[in-house]
C-alpha cells in the first residue's frame, strides 16, 4: 500500500492490511510466522511542507535463533506506531544537514508517496527486544563444549582460571 500526496491532500487514509509471510523483507535470520496485521491511518499534516503521518497498531509473530543458545525464539509483536515522515531535503552540495531535536523521531521519503510496507519494516526492527532469547531463564551453551546448558547439565571439567587473571591469585 502507497500513500500518495495527492490523495492525503483530499483526506486521511484508513488502512487494514495484512502482508503474508515473505511480502516484507526483514533480515535474513529473522523469520515472518503467519501474517503482519496493521489497521491504522495516514494523514498528510497541515502547514508542514509536505510532512506525513501514518498511526495505528501493528501485530506479527516473529521467529529467530536464541542469542545463548541458538534454538529458536518466539518474537510476538503486538504494538502502536505513530511515525512522522518528512519530504528529503535535496542539497547541491552533499553537504551535513542539521537536524534539530525534535527532528530526530523523522523518517524521510523522496518523491510524492510514502510505502505503508517500509515504513512497517522500519518499526518492527527497531521494536525488536535487544536480546532475542528463546525463554527468560535460558542457560545457553558451554563455552568448553557447546553443549546447550537448558537440555542437560555439562559434562565438561571445571572451569579452567584464564591464565591472564593468574597474577590476582596471589594477591590473598
Amino acid at each position: 500500500m502507497i500513500f500518495t500526496l495527492t490523495e492525503l491532500e483530499h483526506h486521511p487514509i484508513h488502512f487494514d492490511v495484512t502482508y503474508a509471510p515473505g511480502e516484507i523483507a526483514f533480515s535474513s535470520e529473522l523469520r515472518q510466522k503467519g501474517g503482519l496485521h496493521a489497521a491504522g491511518k495516514a494523514e498528510l499534516l497541515r502547514n508542514t511542507l509536505g510532512e506525513v503521518r501514518i498511526q495505528g497498531r501493528l501485530t506479527v509473530n516473529l521467529e529467530s535463533a536464541c542469542d545463548r543458545c541458538l534454538e529458536p525464539a518466539a518474537i510476538p509483536l503486538d504494538t502502536p506506531f505513530d511515525l512522522f515522515y518528512r519530504p528529503v531535503i535535496k542539497t547541491a552540495n552533499h553537504a551535513e544537514v542539521h537536524l534539530e531535536e525534535g527532528e530526530i523521531d523523522l523518517s524521510f521519503y523522496e518523491g510524492d508517496s510514502v510505502a505503508l510496507r517500509e515504513a512497517l519494516r522500519e518499526h518492527v526492527l527497531l521494536s525488536l527486544p535487544m536480546q532475542l532469547v528463546c525463554r527468560e531463564d535460558c542457560k545457553g551453551l558451554c563455552p568448553d563444549c557447546g553443549a546447550n546448558l537448558n537440555l542437560s547439565p555439562c559434562q565438561c571439567a571445571s572451569r579452567r582460571a584464564d591464565p591472564r587473571w593468574s597474577a590476582l591469585k596471589d594477591l590473598k
